[in-house]
């Protein structure tokens, strides 16, 4: 099992989450449903293989997440994580972690981006059901890289404080940045850091409106560097 950034699975809901696969490799969509499928919490609502069919099928089957490659034919992954986001929650899924491809695909509204090979049937599972809640959906390799585009990491705690004072963010706030960061979830936050979860959404809207962003996946690359305000 490779190691991931991942979460506890949610409490269970009446229905699974709805997901949609989108690679034009057949082989690659196959592994997919079948690790997907290995858990009665996802239901694969159906697969395509280019970004305009991977459009209308959002609009036709309204699935909650999307697995997007970001290569394909007709219209790559980034043009479609435009078009769809607004929509559903948009997790790229491909074999790159060039930071320049993670940094678009978050400008575009992705929610999330992960490198096949970083995760096993589990981890992919508890990655999209937190996904569905809100959480962060980021391999490791695609936090590394998104870091190495921002500040040194030669001093954590610095940075962070530079980047608290870039955004007029507190002390705490700056605390909750970097735990969404690593993908937690508001639940997960108020239990690490003793608050009650109600207090770690108003500081994640506090945070939000600072930054002027409406998600996580934008806050976590304006907040990394990948995103420039200007």
């Amino acid at each position: 099992m490779v190691e991931d950034l991942t979460i506890p699975l949610p409490e269970r809901s009446d229905a699974p989450t709805r997901v949609l696969i989108v690679d034009d490799n057949p082989v690659v969509r196959k592994g997919l449903r079948s690790l997907l499928e290995t858990s009665e919490r996802i239901e694969v609502v159906g697969e395509a293989s280019d970004g305009i069919l991977a459009e209308s099928m959002v609009h036709t089957l309204r699935p909650e997440i999307v697995l997007l490659d970001v290569r394909m034919p007709r219209r790559d992954g980034v043009q479609t994580a435009q078009a769809i986001a607004g929509l559903t929650t948009v997790i790229m899924m491909t074999f790159t972690d060039e930071p320049e491809h993670i940094r678009a695909a978050l400008a575009a509204g992705a929610s999330g981006y992960l490198v096949h090979g970083s995760f096993d049937a589990d981890s992919l599972v508890h990655t999209i059901l937190g996904a569905a809640l809100g959480a962060g959906a980021f391999s490791r390799q695609a936090l590394e890289a998104i870091r190495a585009t921002g500040l040194s990491a030669s001093d954590p705690e610095a940075e962070r404080r530079k980047r608290q004072e870039r955004f007029g963010l507190s002390d705490r706030q700056g605390e909750l940045m970097e735990l969404i960061v690593q993908g937690k979830s508001n639940g997960q936050i108020a239990g690490e850091l003793f608050l009650a979860e109600k207090t770690v959404k108003n500081h994640v809207n506090a945070i939000f409106g600072k930054l002027v962003v409406t998600n996580r996946a934008e806050a976590i690359a304006l907040w990394m560097g990948t995103n420039d305000p200007t």
